[in-house]
């Protein structure tokens, strides 16, 4: 996950995906998060490309499910602090895991010009692994920063239960090479504050 990425600043854009404070509800009913520094690296992730006036595009999960915390009327469908969206940056609201169904956004990129997606967000193997793997079947260029997101653990159909820690590396393991890049947080950073090469 260490090799050089170039981003073009005018034609990218992060995608945090459902950090919202239903999750805390799963962190009591679920056990340990896979990674306990995803959302400070969330949030350095935010920082830097408001810096660097990369777009930052905030998707929200407005759940039609009953026994939800993310339904739109509870305090579970709020934001995390440290994810908040400010003045100008655009909001996407879904009730399906991948953030494309329902939602105008590929419209939105394709209209701001927007080729590679940076993605970031909850949870790694619901949400976020869906939409990747949906952003790259519609011709975006992909990049999953791997330590920006977290898992839960997960009981199969055959009973076993996987770790939290199990099921994020799965989820990095099933987008790596076939539905985009994986990276980690401080490599995205620094290619922001990079210039692209000519000819990238």
């Amino acid at each position: 996950m260490s090799a050089a990425i170039h981003l073009d600043p005018t034609r990218t854009a992060l995608l945090v995906v459902d950090v919202q404070k239903g999750f805390f509800t799963h962190d009591e009913r679920s056990g340990p998060r896979s990674n306990p520094e995803g959302i400070a690296n969330i949030a350095h992730l935010i920082s830097a490309f408001r810096a660097a006036r990369v777009p930052v595009i905030h998707v929200r999960h407005n759940s039609v499910e009953p026994a939800s915390p993310f339904r739109p009327e509870l305090p579970g469908n709020a934001v995390m602090d440290e994810a908040r969206e400010i003045a100008g940056e655009w909001v996407v609201t879904k009730s399906v895991n991948s953030a494309f169904i329902g939602t105008d956004l590929e419209s939105h990129l394709r209209a701001a010009g927007i080729a590679t997606l940076v993605i970031c967000g909850a949870t790694a193997n619901h949400c976020v692994e869906t939409t990747v793997r949906m952003a790259d079947n519609l011709g975006f260029e992909v990049t999953l920063v791997g330590d920006a997101v977290w898992a839960y653990g997960q009981t199969g159909p055959d009973g076993v239960r996987q770790s939290a820690a199990s099921v994020h590396a799965m989820t990095l393991a099933n987008i790596a090479g076939e539905f985009g890049r994986v990276t980690i947080t401080k490599d995205i950073i620094a290619a922001l504050a990079a210039p692209a090469p000519i000819g990238a």
